[in-house]
């Protein structure tokens, strides 16, 4: 781990950033960006819980000046393992976390177990190399595979463990870093919501959970849809629909983080309130859930409106990483229905290519293998102000989303919006929020998931009808400026982050 940023200033909000902010261009990043950058009076810290090094470039996005300490740490990092020696490890130790384990599986009220709480656990009562060699460690695993999966490879099994809480010790020890800080905000669950738990638990420090999609849920859609899991079980061995053991490993493991997750955060933060019902479903505890919808620069935004450029043909424009979640390929397919009705139409795939690179070779295969090389074109990373205004229909293709803040951006900038039905999308484009906001009408369309000819019936609705195209801007500016605006999102934070000073913890 490494601290480049330290200016020895108390830090007041300490927001914990897993795979996002500053290094990786995004949703996620973006908020963290505006919120640190709208709140200049707010002194911020951010620590940055990366895979490996190897997995990030530079830094993309210039620092305010009120971000007052940086601190990086790699999770999956060799380098951050201590040296293999021989330790027989507690006996007392493993039974602590037999008892996690109980109230990981446990669906009733069960009291956490107070030793698990405390960071002392993790550097001082079961140490990383215990965990990695010890004796105990051993005789822990090989007693769970006896239980749990003996159909599995033993070897798979154990790496796999391995491998899912290695990181818990990494992160303890980023935990024993930073001391100076008045609120822990953590932008997800996952490595990084615990990381904050136990901040929370260690310092007695408020902590606030914001979740823009739901954590567990968006990594079991990564989860089934990897490739890198090998089932080696024989056919007579597994159930129709059955998930692989391994797999199924990685899956728990993220909801039962989750529930100690919910279970210590002070507030709960959904963008919609969709979002906070599935939070609920998920275990959090209802009285800690609060919703506050993201916002946009709506005042620098519509001044793009009077700068929208005529051109000889249409562009729908896709906003996004190349990754599969946001299912780049069905775009690419809808877009080959498209063409073939509306020829003077192009569609601009526009963000970062290099988080998944084999995917985007992939979806370059399907470009060239659908011969419309001149028309769906691979834009990379671009300013957003230089490219809305050219941009007819803004879409989106996710499989899971949660509050995008791209359809607002391009809202607050006079363009339409096709997305699927994912995350807020439906409340966005259709209203929700009110009465007066669904009376306010339709700002484009929403379609099912993975269903390319919706997807292009919608486009191409819009591409040909201008009458409907600027009925559904007009809907876009009106709800964007009445419920979506930065102002409203700033103070939301504002306010929270100064009542938290007053939360008993």
């Amino acid at each position: 781990m490494e601290v480049l940023i330290d200016k020895s200033k108390h830090i007041d909000v300490l927001i914990i950033a897993e795979g996002t902010y500053p290094y990786i261009r995004g949703g996620v990043s973006t908020w963290i960006h505006d919120l640190v950058n709208g709140l200049p009076d707010i002194n911020f810290g951010i620590i940055f819980l990366g895979s490996r090094v190897e997995d990030y470039g530079e830094i993309k996005y210039k620092l305010p000046d009120n971000l007052v300490y940086l601190l990086t740490a790699y999770i999956f990092d060799q380098i951050e393992r201590p040296k293999p020696k021989e330790i027989e490890g507690s006996k007392e130790a493993f039974e602590y976390i037999d008892r996690l384990i109980k109230w990981f599986k446990s669906t009733g009220n069960i009291e956490f177990p107070e030793e698990l709480k405390r960071l002392e656990f993790y550097t001082e009562f079961v140490k990383y190399e215990d965990f990695l060699y010890s004796k105990r460690a051993w005789e822990f695993i090989a007693r769970m595979y006896a239980e749990y999966a003996p159909e599995t490879s033993f070897i798979d099994y154990f790496w796999t463990v391995r491998n899912i809480h290695a990181p818990i010790w990494v992160v303890t020890n980023v935990a024993k870093k930073v001391k100076d800080f008045s609120i822990v905000h953590s932008p997800s669950t996952g490595y990084a919501g615990f990381l904050a738990s136990l901040l929370k638990n260690h310092y007695k420090k408020p902590f606030i959970l914001t979740e823009h999609g739901i954590y567990t849920k968006e990594r079991k859609i990564d989860l089934l849809a990897a490739d890198w899991f090998l089932d080696k079980r024989l056919f007579f061995q597994k159930d129709l629909g059955e998930i692989g053991h391994l797999r199924r490993l990685w899956i728990n493991f993220f909801f039962s983080i989750g529930k100690f997750i919910y279970y210590s955060a002070d507030r709960i933060i959904s963008l919609f309130q969709d979002a906070k019902e599935v939070q609920i479903s998920y275990g959090a505890d209802e009285r800690k859930c609060v919703v506050i919808p993201n916002g946009v620069d709506v005042e620098s935004l519509s001044k793009l409106v009077e700068k929208r450029e005529k051109k000889d043909f249409k562009v729908v424009g896709l906003l996004g990483r190349v990754v599969p979640i946001k299912d780049i390929k069905t775009f690419i397919k809808a877009m080959k229905i498209t063409i073939e009705k509306v020829p003077k139409v192009q569609g601009w795939i526009i963000g970062p290519t290099d988080e998944d690179p084999n995917y985007f070779q992939e979806c370059k295969n399907l470009v060239e293998s659908l011969e419309i090389q001149d028309k769906v074109l691979f834009l990379g990373f671009q300013n957003i102000k230089e490219i809305l205004p050219k941009i007819d229909i803004l879409t989106l293709t996710s499989i899971s989303e949660g509050m995008p803040l791209v359809v607002l951006e391009g809202f607050a900038a006079g363009i339409p919006s096709v997305s699927t039905d994912v995350g807020s999308c439906r409340q966005l484009i259709y209203g929700g929020l009110d009465e007066e906001d669904i009376q306010l009408g339709k700002a484009g369309e929403v379609v099912p998931i993975s269903n390319p000819q919706k997807l292009s019936e919608s486009y191409i609705k819009l591409l040909t009808d201008d009458n409907l195209w600027l009925k559904c801007q007009k809907v876009a500016l009106q709800r964007v400026n009445r419920y979506y605006t930065k102002e409203s999102f700033l103070n939301a934070y504002r306010n929270l982050y100064s009542e938290a000073k007053r939360w008993p913890v």
